[in-house]
């Protein structure tokens, strides 16, 4: 379980799903007894001390009314698209469950920023920003072919690294039918890598918790 502050007020903590109901027993120990109501994606969790939960349903789960249902479907098998990209590096794949069952791992040389000025400095920014173009090309290429025959039998498309990246590859119009699946959230990624990309998978799995204190007095 990860923790960190949350823009806004409050702060994030990421659950595994199976963890879920053992987690909302212990805000109950913690907090008191809570009421429970219905998000567009989530539940939102108050407890008799004031102190609020808002669990968020993993992309691709549907939602639930109530803290059974919704565990029952965060920790039901769903069969989710990855991509990470991040210059000059992609990575690609398909988890069904917790299990990596298609992926692919590119990295092209992208050169990094230089020093120095005039004309070579923007000779050097021009071969830059044609390495960068090439390297999304060819990520979008990978994407057409390892996730658009996939689409149809994809609850979702997760996601994660640099998000000018992430959008320009799936501007690529052969990927349209996949803009629809794509999870709100980016995952915070390195550079993509065939280990980074088995480790988003917990992360696209995750529940996301909104906890926030009572209100001072």
């Amino acid at each position: 379980m990860t923790s960190r502050p949350a823009a806004g007020g409050g702060r994030w903590v990421e659950v595994d799903p199976a963890r879920v109901g053992r987690w909302v027993e212990g805000f109950a120990d913690r907090h008191g007894p809570h009421t429970t109501m219905g998000l567009e994606d989530g539940l939102l969790l108050t407890a008799a001390d004031g102190t609020t939960a808002e669990l968020y349903a993993p992309p691709g789960a549907p939602a639930s009314v109530d803290v059974p249902g919704f565990v029952a479907s965060a920790v039901a098998p769903r069969r989710i698209g990855l991509l990470l990209a991040r210059k000059g590096a992609v990575a690609i794949g398909v988890a069904d469950g917790s299990d990596l069952v298609v992926s692919k791992v590119d990295t092209r040389y992208v050169q990094g920023r230089t020093a120095a000025g005039g004309w070579s400095q923007h000779r050097f920014a021009r071969r830059r920003d044609n390495q960068a173009r090439a390297a999304l090309g060819d990520a979008a290429d990978l994407a057409v072919r390892l996730l658009l025959p996939q689409a149809a039998r994809l609850t979702a498309v997760v996601c994660g690294g640099d998000r000018r990246a992430v959008d320009t590859v799936l501007a690529d119009r052969r990927l349209s039918p996949l803009v629809p699946l794509r999870a709100e959230r980016l995952l915070d990624v390195p550079e993509p890598r065939h280990a980074v990309l088995v480790s988003a998978i917990s992360a696209a799995r995750a529940v996301r918790i909104r906890l926030r204190d009572p209100a001072p007095d």
